[in-house]
Formats: C-alpha cells, sequence, structure tokens
C-alpha cells in the first residue's frame, strides 16, 4: 500500500501515514495541489514556519509506463505568493514511486542547523547536514554518493536555496548522478531552504514496485503509448526532440517571430542560428569527448530530448542545454556565444536556480543598465554575484519582479511575479492566455498551446489570431494539469494530441494502476478538478482577475519584427475559467 510521509522540521520527527481516501486517486501535481489547499494558509509568509514543503512521483512513475519519469514538488511560492507546482524528469521519481511512497510533507522550521533526510524501504528519517552546508548542488551530490554508494537519488539546493532567494529551484540527480534536473520554477528551492532542508537521499534496494491493480489493462495501455511515442515525428528515434533536443525551437520561433529577444523588446535575433539546436548539435558532435546530443533525463524515457555539451577540449562542460535555458541566457540578452551559454547554466545548475527566472531576470538587470545586452562575461558575473550573495546578487537572486522594483524598470515580463518563457505573448496568443490565467503564473508547460500554434500539432492553429484562445488555452492547462499528476513528461502530449490510441493508452495506464475506469474523456474532467484547487487557493490568498492579465508594456508597444501587439480582451482571458 502507498504511505505519506510527514517530517516535523522543528524536532526532526517523523510520522508515517496512511492515505486518506481523499487522496487515494492523486499523484505528482494533483497531489502537492490538493495538500497546499487542504493545509497550507493562503496567507502564510512562504518562508515562513506555516508553509510546507511536498514532494510526490506521478501514479504511474516508477512503472514500466515509457516516459514516465516525473516527479513534482509544491508549495506556496515565494515568487508568485500563491499555490506552485513544478516538476522534473528524474530516476528519484522512480525510485519514490516504487518505494509505494504517496508523498513527502516537509513541516515546520528548526531553531538551527541543516538537516538531510534518507529514504529507503524501510522508511525516512532526518540526520543532521551541518557539513553541507555552502555545497554547490555538485559537490553536494558527491559527498552523498561517497557515503550512500553511487546508486542513490539524491536532491538537494545549492547556496540559493540556503539564502531563501526567490529563484532558487529544487535540484533532482540524473541518470549519471549529475546534478542537472530541476523543478525549478517558483522558488520552491528557497521553501526548502526555509525548512533546513539541504538534501534528500532515496534507496530503492528492496523497493516493491509499484502497485498495479489490473496488469492486463497497464500493459494495453503502455503498448498503445509506446507505439504512439516512436512513431510521432516529434518524438520518435531519428525524430525532432532525439536528434536536436528541445533546442531545436530557437530558429523554429525565431523564423515565426515569436523568439522573446533582449529583455522582450524584439520577436527576433540576429544571432539565432549561432544558439540553435543545429549549431548545438553541429559543436557537440565536431566536439566529440564527453559530448552527446541523445540523452535520457531518467530510465525508460524514449524520447530521449536531453544532452551533455563539451568544451573545446572534449571535456565535459553541462547538461543540458535546453531551449527555455539557451534562449533565456542567450536570445533574452542578446548574446549568441555558445559556451558562454553554457556557462551560465551551469552555474544555474552548481548554484540552484531556475535558468528562465536567471535569464529573465538579467534581462532585466540589463534593461537597468546593470550590464550591456550582448555582454556574456558580464552576465556570468552577475550570477557569480547571486552565488555570494553580495548585494547585487540578492536583488537578482529573488527573481525579475523583485529586480524591476529595485531598479525602476517598468518593462518586466512577469506575471503573477514569475518571469516568462521563451514565447512571445503577443505573437503566440494562446500561450499568452495560458501566461496570463495558469495558477501557476507565466509558465508554458501550464498549457503549451505552442504545439498546435507554432508545430501544428493536432492541426494548425494561426498564432496572431485570437478567435478560440480562451478554449484553447483551457483545454490545454487542463490536459497538462492531467499529464503532471500522473508522472509523465509533457512532450509525451505530442504523440498524445496526434494519435488517438496514445491517448487512450496514457489513461489506460492510469486505470491499471489506480483500478479505476476512466476513458479520454475524464482527462479534461481530471484536470479541472486540479486547476480548481489551485485557483481556490490563489483567490484565498488575494489574487483577483487583476491578476490574470499580461504586462502593460505589451499592450503598449508593438514588437517587431510582425509589429504585434497584446489585442488579447479582458473577456476572453476572464473566460478561460468562468470568472
Amino acid at each position: 500500500m502507498a504511505k505519506i510521509f510527514r517530517v516535523n522540521m522543528a524536532d526532526q520527527s517523523v510520522a508515517e501515514e496512511a492515505v486518506p481516501s481523499k487522496w487515494e486517486l492523486l499523484g505528482g501535481r494533483g497531489f502537492t495541489s490538493r495538500v497546499i489547499m487542504d493545509e497550507i494558509t493562503p496567507g502564510c509568509h512562504p518562508l515562513g514556519p506555516n508553509n510546507k514543503f511536498i514532494m510526490a512521483p506521478g501514479i504511474v512513475t516508477g512503472s514500466a509506463a515509457a516516459t514516465s519519469g516525473r516527479v513534482s514538488i509544491g508549495g506556496k511560492s515565494p515568487l508568485t505568493g500563491g499555490t506552485k507546482e513544478s516538476n522534473a524528469g528524474t530516476p528519484v521519481s522512480q525510485m519514490l514511486g516504487r518505494l509505494r511512497i504517496k508523498g513527502i510533507i516537509v513541516e515546520n522550521q528548526p531553531e538551527s542547523g541543516w538537516w538531510m533526510l534518507k529514504i529507503d524501504k524501510d522508511g525516512v528519517e532526518t540526520l543532521p547536514a551541518d557539513d553541507l552546508q555552502g555545497r554547490s548542488t555538485t559537490e553536494t551530490n558527491q559527498a552523498m554518493f561517497e557515503r550512500y554508494g553511487d546508486q542513490v537519488g539524491v536532491v538537494s539546493i545549492g547556496t540559493t536555496g540556503e539564502n531563501t532567494m526567490a529563484m532558487a529551484g529544487v535540484c533532482f540527480s540524473d541518470a549519471e548522478g549529475r546534478a542537472s534536473r530541476y523543478a525549478g520554477r517558483g522558488g520552491l528551492g528557497a521553501v526548502m531552504g526555509s525548512k533546513g532542508l539541504k538534501a534528500i537521499v532515496v534507496d530503492q534496494t528492496g523497493a516493491p514496485g509499484v502497485e498495479v491493480k489490473n496488469r492486463e489493462v497497464f500493459r494495453a495501455g503502455e503498448r498503445k503509448m509506446l507505439s504512439a511515442l516512436q512513431t510521432h515525428d516529434v518524438t520518435k528515434p531519428g525524430g525532432t526532440l532525439n536528434t536536436f533536443g528541445t533546442n531545436a525551437l530557437i530558429n523554429v520561433m525565431n523564423e515565426a517571430g515569436g523568439l522573446p529577444t533582449r529583455n522582450f523588446r524584439s520577436g527576433s535575433f540576429d544571432g539565432a542560428d549561432n544558439i540553435s539546436g543545429e549549431t548545438l548539435a553541429d559543436i557537440i558532435r565536431e566536439r566529440g569527448g564527453m559530448g552527446k546530443s541523445t540523452h535520457s533525463c531518467s530510465p525508460g524515457c524514449v524520447i530521449e530530448c536531453s544532452n551533455i555539451y563539451a568544451k573545446s577540449d572534449g571535456s565535459e562542460h553541462v547538461s543540458v542545454m535546453e531551449y527555455e535555458s539557451v534562449w533565456a541566457l542567450g536570445a533574452n540578452l542578446g548574446v549568441d556565444d555558445m559556451d558562454d551559454v553554457a556557462e551560465m547554466i551551469r552555474i544555474c545548475n552548481d548554484i540552484g536556480v531556475d535558468t528562465i527566472e536567471a535569464g529573465v531576470t538579467l534581462g532585466v538587470a540589463m534593461e537597468a543598465g546593470v550590464a550591456q545586452f550582448g555582454d556574456g562575461k558580464a552576465a556570468i558575473s552577475l550570477l557569480n554575484e547571486v552565488d555570494q550573495a553580495t548585494p547585487t546578487g540578492r536583488i537578482l537572486g529573488n527573481g525579475a519582479t523583485f529586480t524591476g522594483k529595485a531598479y525602476g524598470v517598468t518593462r518586466v515580463p512577469a506575471v503573477k511575479g514569475q518571469g516568462m518563457p521563451a514565447y512571445e505573448p503577443r505573437v503566440v496568443k494562446g500561450l499568452g492566455v495560458t501566461y496570463a490565467t495558469s495558477p501557476q503564473g507565466a509558465d508554458h508547460t501550464a498549457g503549451y498551446t505552442n504545439a498546435q500554434e507554432i508545430l501544428g500539432v493536432g492541426g494548425k492553429l494561426d498564432p496572431t489570431a485570437v478567435e478560440g484562445k480562451g478554449d484553447l488555452s483551457r483545454t490545454m492547462q487542463a490536459a497538462t494539469a492531467f499529464i503532471d499528476a500522473h508522472g509523465y513528461c509533457l512532450f509525451t502530449a505530442f504523440a498524445m494530441l496526434d494519435i488517438a490510441s496514445g491517448m487512450e493508452g496514457m489513461v489506460e495506464t492510469v486505470n491499471g494502476v489506480l483500478g479505476t475506469n476512466w476513458t479520454v474523456d475524464d482527462v479534461g474532467r481530471v484536470g479541472m478538478e486540479i486547476l480548481e484547487s489551485e485557483r481556490e487557493f490563489n483567490a484565498q490568498a488575494g489574487f483577483t482577475k487583476a491578476d490574470d492579465r499580461l504586462p502593460e508594456f505589451m499592450s503598449n508597444e508593438t514588437l517587431p519584427p510582425l509589429n504585434e501587439i497584446n489585442n488579447i480582451p479582458d473577456t476572453v482571458m476572464d473566460s478561460v475559467f468562468g470568472s
């Protein structure tokens, strides 16, 4: 049977609990969002004792289902002040699933010191971790592998999490043990740090495995999903993601006029090809050594869109060069040197910050004249200041909105306090609706309409048209919440949108684990239930319709080269959730 562990950091005690009936069908984002609604006081300080740090694998995570290695982190966000879920692909999620752990709920705060959790088949224990204070995520991983062996999974925060900076993320080890997989968004690394929790080690030795209530149904669904993923042009072996990774989108978005450049001043970047997915693949191939274009974030991933980037001498520089990270620390800053971008990503990984928020924040700082657009070395220096927690570093470490206020900058591309990802909402208007209305703050993964609007998956739509974009965003937000709750990678949606049997298979794998009889029609219902609980929490925290809006400057400034403007009526924003 699945179980919940509740950790009280005030006295370092741990209690094992049976899963209450109201949470039995919940996993991943479904679990974290429901616990937030049920147990966290909406008005609490995100870094105070009344917030909670929640970790939960998806429903099918740890099973044989392909590309299902996701884990969700939840809590009240110090960045947005509302509900927050951020997820990552990592072997840690699969270990938790095989240990039949529904969730870990960390409460209260210690009087002093740093602590870690050790999780295995016998339960959860708290251990002193003062020796890990000040260590990077890479150093923390190495220390844990030396102590517990290299087969464990590690969760950690860097110096930014220790210093409770609002753009701190939660770092997970990848399939080879790198500190490179992030639940980055929303500042949940700061919440982990506020609990005095430096690291979590998971050892799956002797784990009983995921309980599957109907193996026949599960296996049938597993086969359908695998077939869809291995035949769709985006997700199949040799397909777009497998060959070029997510960074294939740099040139795609640049050509579409929707690649945010120099703090969202333009939708195209003249240096785009220098940092594109195609160029990245060429560099990796030419340098050889440790470089690798096809790499998985967790075992069982059949898409393998990750990568390892090598230095000019063939030694490893960083993993992973994702589209969002390359955009945020590249085009958004006017930087087109791939090695400079790689170094910034490496620093972000080591100090424990979200690359998206970091890039948006540096863009705002450059807008203020703290550094010049295009100066990659200056951007690297500023990230080092964040690590060192200098006065400037502390300003930047608290995100784009805080930085804008500190420097008097009004062009701050953020919603609900969270920086926007790599798609210009004035051009990709369905995604603009998602940015504005998602309970999570500006987040492309909350309802990825770019699949239809730019990539033509599930039927090509005009990205600049307003009509129908409220309905599109709502549908994709609900579908995404379903995917997040059950442990699947968002990229499975490409195949699911085009191949009906694939979506049927996904639902059948869930039915197999839970013993439910859901159909594809239940995807929207389940997703909306999650979204409604998130919106309810935000409402109680003080959010109103005014928070479901894009930044004012986007309604005042046209965006070259297409000269688009935010012309989505407030009525469309309000219609997404019927408010």
